[in-house]
């Protein structure tokens, strides 16, 4: 593959990588982690400005991953904007004390390189060494998509176990994959990073209507993207439900007439806007909330609910979640 020049270091290959990580230990620096799937934008770049902050070096990696993608779904036309990704991540800098740190390396494995034994998109056909955390990957996004988190917890750990991040970064609209991945984290004894170190940064939004930065807002056409804001509109509603006493029941009743509402306006635009789901789950076990629980109720007193949702738009499925209660324990 040919490689567009950049002034960031550019690892192509499991070898390249685990050196600058020997160099990088040998030094006695820390190593901030960002791994994406490129189509770069300002939700990423937080998350490595933040890296910039907290940690000597900082490394990103760029990986569409076959294993996140059902055989339905859009990996081949997934979008991928490696000059664009490799232009704004140099552009970035940080100063702190006397110095200007700047993203370290850009690392751009090739799919052999992730998956040694080969990689279909079909389950049943693949062979080699797979990663699933039992028990948190089949609510919320993963009754949608059953096999999306084994993709994500495979290539994670995989990415970990090469690049041994003191810290990495994941953002909030992704909320129950960085999640797992702390429970990976926790259940594998990973040093690098442990789950404390793994951080969960707030969603990045659109300034005039809230809509969660994702790669896939690209997909949305200017009809469409009128509508994309419904969903956090939605969420809002169920949290001021939720806050002003009412049941998960009534919250998410309120946040599905907002929906509605929306997919009424959507159709006189010749725009189809159709609710996948909205939920409220426990943050722990990603266990459903009970229709009659409450904000103050004693189970829920400890424990942050994550109210989350998937809304299509068009072609464009758009996910987002607020979470209630004790967000400084989970986004930090």
């Amino acid at each position: 593959m040919s490689l567009p020049s950049s002034p960031i270091l550019i690892l192509d290959s499991v070898a390249s990588c685990r050196a600058w990580r020997r160099k990088a230990l040998s030094e006695a620096k820390s190593v901030g982690f960002v791994p994406t799937m490129g189509a770069l934008h300002e939700g990423h770049l937080s998350l490595v400005r933040r890296s910039l902050a907290e940690n000597d070096l900082t490394i990103v990696s760029i990986f569409v991953n076959p294993a996140q993608f059902a055989p339905h779904e859009d990996l081949a036309t997934y979008p991928r904007t490696l000059p664009r990704d490799l232009e704004l991540l140099a552009a970035q800098e940080l100063h702190v004390t006397n110095t200007v740190r700047k993203p370290s390396a850009v690392f751009l494995p090739g799919v052999r390189d992730m998956y040694p034994s080969g990689i279909s998109q079909d389950v049943e056909s693949q062979n080699g060494t797979f990663v699933e955390v039992k028990g948190y990957s089949h609510q919320m996004e993963g009754k949608s998509r059953p096999t999306f988190f084994r993709g994500v917890a495979t290539v994670v750990t995989k990415l970990f176990n090469l690049v041994q991040p003191t810290n990495a970064y994941f953002g909030q609209k992704d909320i129950q994959q960085a999640l797992l991945l702390r429970k990976l984290c926790s259940d594998l004894l990973f040093t690098y990073p442990d789950m404390d170190h793994l951080h969960i940064v707030p969603t990045a939004r659109d300034p005039v209507d809230g809509l969660a930065l994702s790669s896939r807002n690209a997909y949305l056409s200017a009809d469409e993207r009128l509508f994309a804001g419904t969903l956090y509109q939605a969420l809002q509603c169920a949290e001021s439900t939720w806050s002003q006493g009412g049941t998960k029941e009534q919250s998410v009743s309120a946040a599905v007439t907002i929906i509605e509402r929306g997919r009424e306006q959507a159709t006189l635009k010749g725009v189809t806007v159709e609710l996948d789901y909205i939920e409220m789950n426990h943050s722990d076990t990603f266990g459903i909330l009970d229709g009659e629980a409450r904000k103050d109720s004693e189970s829920l007193e400890r424990t942050p609910v994550i109210l989350s949702g998937a809304l299509w738009v068009g072609k464009t499925r758009l996910i987002d979640n607020i979470i209630l209660g004790g967000h400084g324990t989970m986004v930090n």
